[in-house]
C-alpha cells in the first residue's frame, strides 16, 4: 500500500454552515412575525382592526403577518435542516420557493411603478377613513396620532380633511367641544415644551389658513409620505436591492450545496 488515498469532490464546509446559519436567522424571524400576528389577532390591537377601515373586502392584514411568517418559518427550517443534514431535496425547495418570493418582490414592484396612482388613491382612502373611525378605537387613534406626529402631517391632503370626523368637522350641528378643530398630533411642536398639550388643536381651523400654519402642520400625509420617498429614495432602493441581492446570493449558495452532495454521491 502506497499510502496514497484517492480523494474525489468534497462538501463545502463553509457553504453548508453558511447557509445554516443564513436560515437560522431567517427562521426565527419568521417566528417572530408569527409571533406579531398571533399577539395582534389575540389582543385585537391595531392590525386586527384595520380590517374594519380598509376596502378589501374583509381582509385582515394580521392574516399577511402570520401568512409570512410562516412562509419564512418553512423556509429557514427547511435551509437548515436540508444543509445540515444534506438533503438535496430540502435544499431545492428552500432555492426554489425563495426564487419564487424574489420573483414575486420583483413582479410587485413593478406593478407598484406602474399603479402608483391608485396606491396614492388607497392610502387616501385609508387615512381618510381612520380619521372616522379615530374616536372609535384607541389603537386607530394611537396610528393615526404616530403618522401625524411623525411625516409632520394632518389629514390625507390637509387639515380640512378632519370634516369627515363627527366631533372635529365645522358644521353648525356640531355641539363638540372639537369643533373646528383637529388632534394634537396635527399641531407643531415647541421644542420648550415638556408636556404635550392635547387642547393645542381646539378651533385650529377657524383661524386664517396663514395663522393656521403657525398652530398645525396644514401639509397632508399623502404629499408627505411622497416627499418622504423622494428625499429617501437611495435609502430605500438601496434596502430593496440589499434583500434581493442577499435572496439571490441564498439560492445560488443552495444550488452550489445541491451540486456539491450530488457529485459526492455519484463518486460513491
Amino acid at each position: 500500500m502506497s499510502g496514497k488515498h484517492y480523494k474525489g469532490p468534497e462538501v463545502s464546509c463553509c457553504i453548508k454552515y453558511f447557509i445554516f446559519g443564513f436560515n437560522v436567522i431567517f427562521w426565527f424571524l419568521g417566528i417572530a412575525f408569527l409571533g406579531i400576528g398571533l399577539w395582534a389577532w389575540n389582543e385585537k390591537g391595531v392590525l386586527s382592526n384595520i380590517s374594519s377601515i380598509t376596502d378589501l373586502g374583509g381582509f385582515d392584514p394580521v392574516w399577511l403577518f402570520m401568512v409570512v411568517g410562516g412562509v419564512m418559518f418553512i423556509l429557514g427550517f427547511a435551509g437548515c435542516i436540508g444543509a445540515l443534514r444534506e438533503n438535496t431535496f430540502l435544499l431545492k425547495f428552500f432555492s426554489v420557493f425563495l426564487g419564487i418570493i424574489f420573483f414575486l418582490e420583483l413582479t410587485a414592484g413593478v406593478l407598484a411603478f406602474v399603479f402608483k396612482d391608485w396606491i396614492k388613491d388607497q392610502l387616501y382612502f385609508f387615512i381618510n377613513n381612520n380619521i372616522r373611525a379615530y374616536r372609535d378605537d384607541i389603537d386607530l387613534q394611537n396610528l393615526i396620532d404616530f403618522t401625524q406626529e411623525y411625516w409632520q402631517c394632518c389629514g390625507a391632503f390637509g387639515a380640512d380633511d378632519w370634516n369627515l370626523n363627527i366631533y372635529f368637522n365645522c358644521t353648525d350641528s356640531n355641539a363638540s367641544r372639537e369643533r373646528c378643530g383637529v388632534p394634537f398630533s396635527c399641531c407643531t411642536k415647541d421644542p420648550a415644551e415638556d408636556v404635550i398639550n392635547t387642547q393645542c388643536g381646539y378651533d385650529a381651523r377657524q383661524k386664517p389658513e396663514v395663522d393656521q400654519q403657525i398652530v398645525i402642520y396644514t401639509k397632508g400625509c399623502v404629499p408627505q409620505f411622497e416627499k418622504w420617498l423622494q428625499d429617501n429614495l437611495t435609502i430605500v432602493a438601496g434596502i430593496f436591492i440589499g434583500i434581493a441581492l442577499l435572496q439571490i446570493f441564498g439560492i445560488c449558495l443552495a444550488q452550489n450545496l445541491v451540486s456539491d452532495i450530488e457529485a459526492v454521491r455519484a463518486s460513491w
